[in-house]
């Protein structure tokens, strides 16, 4: 049956992001759509898109690259909207909705690259081992060190992605924590839910808040109203595991001469592994100006935006310029600089000229492709009517708090990334004070459990047999304290 598509609201372009479902609004203009929500052909993607998603969930079983389903699962789809829309004589609906859904796709894909690049080059530059050297050597007391790294983890992920914050941190846990598994323990879980809640306060903290960002529902400033709620998040928890951590201090330095610790970000990159014994580790040269050259870059995509009105992954590639124009000074000055310093440089390893290039090629082109994957199937499960119908039950019949308090338990089991989609794709009629909450629940929600976040899945990979489903289950209750507590915080404050 042929339709008008008047079961979304239809908002105008804004920012990068306008992440209504494009194939509606603009199969609108002709006049037509074709409902498929009791259609074979919409059973069908709804069976396929959550067989992909359980081989999604299973990648740490199965060992298969989550990407894979949901690629597949995205052409298939994406096949039987455009069969049927061919055989009822509409041969440019589909193909006008799929490209816009792959050009939203496009630019947020750029931008994450660009802060991939950033993260990597910091990372080759060992930024993040000369931190975690600095921690190791100061030899603070297990408590300490809970307080510390999970400080740490909730003020490094606005910046940095909370994958990269988490590995970071359990590293210096497992290089002081030694055999003590209850610290190990308590330790992961606390910088898991930091890592998470620091990341739900900044748009650069989490790809979901980089989307509400960009689709413009909250300008860049907005998104720090949820600090403190997502404090209270850190903190609740964080407090009642405090007493359970041992309060001894760690194991000296020469009983731990050689164990070693490891550390990767996911792929990204893999740098060797260093003994934990109080190794001075120094950052490379051009280090401290990458990271100037960073938070250049993320002032120049706030510029762009809110003063040019450009979509901000023009500043982000702007910024990546920066690095490519520091990157060639490097390589051009590398050989003189290391005739003057042969002591330091073979100190600090920076033997090598830097190459931007090889920081693009280490991105996590994983998730990349996982987010393509994720954007075709939600868009294509919305143009056929499904995430409609989802939007009438939960905004309208159960209202914008009980739904976006459901949206934040959703993503304990299902990755936030698509949750969140859907929900920007939905577009329900919402204030401002209601997106924040929903950027609240998605970021903070996947702390429930410990498959409901990267964090918490690279960590069990990391601390494998101490920090695990279970042991952190058992702190689900106090977790659940400190949401549902950051969630009353929000609209106290904010409300």
């Amino acid at each position: 049956m042929m339709r008008a598509p008047g079961r979304l609201s239809f908002v105008p372009y804004m920012g990068l992001f306008a992440l209504l479902i494009p194939g509606l609004s603009l199969a609108s203009e002709s006049g037509q759509w074709i409902d498929l929500t009791a259609h074979s052909v919409g059973y069908a993607a709804l069976i396929i898109f959550v067989l992909a998603y359980l081989l999604v969930m299973a990648e740490e079983f199965l060992h298969l690259r989550k990407s894979k389903p949901v690629i597949i699962a995205a052409g298939i789809i994406w096949a039987l909207i455009a069969y049927v829309y061919s055989q009822n004589g509409l041969t440019q609906e589909a193909e006008t909705a799929v490209r816009h859904n792959l050009l939203e796709y496009s630019e947020l894909m750029l931008f994450l690259l660009v802060a991939m690049t950033y993260i990597n080059a910091m990372q080759e530059r060992q930024v993040f081992d000369a931190l975690r050297s600095w921690l190791i050597r100061k030899g603070f007391g297990l408590r300490a060190l809970f307080w510390m790294t999970g400080g740490l983890a909730f003020c490094i992920s606005p910046v940095a992605d909370n994958l990269t914050t988490a590995l970071l941190m359990c590293a210096v846990v497992m290089a002081v924590g030694g055999d003590n598994t209850r610290f190990v323990t308590l330790a992961c879980i606390n910088i898991v839910v930091a890592a998470n809640a620091g990341g739900a306060f900044s748009p650069f903290g989490d790809i979901t808040t980089l989307m509400v960002w960009q689709k413009g529902i909250i300008d860049f400033f907005g998104f720090f109203d949820l600090f403190i709620p997502a404090l209270v998040n850190f903190l609740v928890p964080a407090i009642f595991m405090h007493h359970a951590v041992p309060d001894t201090k760690p194991e000296t330095a020469s009983a731990k001469q050689t164990r070693r610790v490891s550390f990767s970000y996911h792929g990204a990159a893999d740098l060797e592994s260093k003994t934990a014994a109080a190794v001075d580790i120094h950052m490379r040269r051009g280090a401290k100006r990458i990271i100037l050259l960073f938070l250049l870059t993320i002032a120049t995509a706030v510029a762009f935006h809110n003063f040019l009105h450009l979509p901000p992954v023009i500043g982000m590639l702007t910024g990546l310029g920066y690095l490519q124009f520091f990157g060639f000074y490097l390589r051009m000055s590398h050989h003189g600089w290391q005739q003057r310093n042969v002591e330091r440089a073979n100190l600090i390893g920076d033997i090598t000229p830097f190459d931007v290039f090889n920081k693009v090629a280490r991105a996590e082109w994983d998730t990349l492709l996982f987010f393509y994957g994720v954007v075709l199937c939600v868009g294509g499960l919305g143009f056929i009517g499904y995430l409609g119908m989802a939007s009438e039950v939960m905004y309208e019949q159960w209202g914008p708090i009980p739904a976006n308090v459901a949206i934040g338990l959703l993503s304990a089991v299902v990755d936030n990334i698509p949750v969140m989609f859907a929900v920007l794709t939905m577009n329900p009629d919402m204030d401002q004070t209601q997106w924040l909450l929903v950027t609240l629940t998605a970021g903070v929600g996947g702390s429930l459990l410990s498959i409901g976040s990267a964090a918490g899945v690279a960590l069990m990979g990391q601390a494998r047999g101490v920090y695990t489903f279970f042991a952190h289950l058992r702190w689900t209750p106090e977790i659940a304290l400190g949401y549902f507590a950051s969630i009353v915080v929000h609209l106290w404050l904010n409300g």
